[in-house]
Formats: structure tokens, C-alpha cells, sequence
């Protein structure tokens, strides 16, 4: 599915299917701020641009190198 499919704000349930991830894996990208979001309770807000930004800077780093111990995530769609 296309991102211009989802609304602006997307559900736990939607970055999985976006990322192709569980969401263990979901969570743990919020709450280490590697996805964007806003935290109200137990509940979070996904902007929908927080994952454009993520996946934008993924193709810029497929080009270059990571210092020694650092992996690269690729998603491929």
C-alpha cells in the first residue's frame, strides 16, 4: 500500500504494515525516537511525515558506510 493511502496521523497498526515490522519492534522504534511520535498516556501519535523523514534517511545512507558495529536498516517496499 502507498503512504498517500494513510492519513496524516497513523496507527501502531498502520507503521507496522508500513515498515513491514511486529509491534514489539513498532514500540521499541517510538520509544527510542527513531520514529517520531507523540506520547499522550499510553497511547502514541504517528505523524505520517516522521516515517517519510525515517525512510528518506535509510535510501541517503544505503550509499555511504557505517563505522565498524553499526547495521544498516533497509526496507524494501
Amino acid at each position: 500500500m502507498k503512504l498517500e493511502n494513510y492519513g496524516d496521523v497513523l496507527t501502531i497498526d498502520e507503521l507496522c504494515e508500513i515498515l513491514h515490522i511486529g509491534k514489539l519492534k513498532a514500540y521499541e522504534l517510538l520509544k527510542t525516537k527513531v520514529v517520531k511520535s507523540l506520547r499522550i498516556g499510553k497511547k502514541f501519535i504517528i505523524p505520517k511525515m516522521g516515517v517519510v523523514e525515517l525512510l528518506d534517511s535509510i535510501a541517503h545512507q544505503t550509499n555511504t558506510e557505517l563505522p565498524e558495529g553499526e547495521r544498516k536498516i533497509v526496507i524494501i517496499q
